[in-house]
């Protein structure tokens, strides 16, 4: 590996090492920069997920609850500070987001690539969402690269805005179009749950409700798992989110359709009733590739929410903390 990354810095030196300067995103900003900061990203990526498929769904994950906060500006990774509570104890990412490791892994492979700090936290999130789409099988996409990281965070703000698991339609719905996204958005987005899992904790809820529309079989099998009156360690248990929880495949929207929904936002999409989403739903499961598609353009609609650009923010050193003001 120390071959390989001092190899990847000779050939970035080589190119140059001034980043682009444009307030706009783009998708060869690190062309003339750090050429190798795409692959190299992609290697670690690739890598963590071989060790762990999971880690794949945590990675999308990190680069969704990055953007839901005052946009995609690395701030999920900020660790708090004496006068900053940032956002990982957040109602929804607190004992939840993963994958912090792994990104300091990519960090410091693609700043050896790159002679320096070129490429941004902020960046390394969206292409380490695309990559682990692609390491799972799903269709690649063109990200649109540029942004710089924020100096601050806020769990107030996360708390705010990121969705949680037991909202109803009208709600989720809400929280997506503050950041001026569509039904259509919500729809394709939420496909992400075709990745990872679950825990406890977020479905039991689900599980024990007596008007849930869990199927009986199914949710006999996560009653063994998650029992109604389990302790601590039964609030960890981990459940697929769907039948393929390692595999960008369109069986989450199958699951929806037939009660298999783990969590109550995901059954929300289908009610069985005609609606809107109940048809997007339908199509996504029966239309693996028009899925890909839109998908890959919705997650570029996500990752260009109030991105920092030109002089804004900083390029982070450590994606952690912020860099040093002396």
């Amino acid at each position: 590996m120390a071959a390989i990354l001092i190899c990847l810095a000779f050939m970035a030196f080589a190119a140059g090492t001034g980043a682009g300067s444009s307030g706009e995103l783009t998708a060869d900003y690190y062309g003339d920069s750090c050429p190798q900061a795409l692959a190299t990203i992609k290697f670690v990526v690739g890598a963590a997920i071989l060790k762990e498929p999971r880690m794949g769904a945590s990675l999308v994950r990190l680069h969704f609850h990055d953007c839901f906060v005052n946009g995609c500006d690395g701030s999920v990774l900020l660790d708090d500070t004496d006068g900053m509570v940032g956002e990982k104890t957040a109602k929804a990412n607190n004992m939840s987001v993963r994958g912090f490791g792994v990104i300091d892994a990519i960090k410091a492979a693609v700043d050896t690539a790159c002679l320096g700090t070129v490429v941004s936290c902020a960046d390394i999130l969206a292409l380490a969402a695309r990559d682990s789409i692609v390491a799972l099988g799903g269709s690649s996409y063109e990200v649109p690269l540029g942004r710089r990281d924020g100096t601050t965070a806020s769990k107030d703000a996360a708390d705010a805005s990121i969705p949680n698991p037991f909202m109803d339609l009208p709600e989720l719905l809400a929280t997506f179009h503050a950041q001026g996204l569509t039904l259509r958005d919500l729809v394709v987005l939420s496909g992400a749950h075709t990745l990872g899992y679950s825990r406890c904790v977020f479905y039991r809820s689900r599980l024990y409700n007596e008007t849930s529309t869990l199927d009986p079989a199914y949710a006999a099998s996560l009653d063994e798992q998650c029992s109604r009156d389990g302790g601590e360690e039964d609030q960890e248990a981990l459940a697929a989110l769907d039948d393929t929880p390692t595999t960008m495949d369109t069986e989450y929207y199958a699951g929806l359709m037939n009660g298999h929904a783990l969590l109550h936002t995901d059954q929300q999409l289908y009610n069985g009733d005609g609606g809107k989403s109940d048809g997007m739903v339908r199509y996504y499961a029966e239309n693996q590739d028009k899925f890909w598609e839109d998908f890959g353009k919705a997650m570029v609609k996500l990752g260009n929410l109030s991105p920092l650009t030109g002089d804004e923010g900083e390029v982070r050193e450590y994606c952690r903390v912020v860099n040093s003001q002396e």
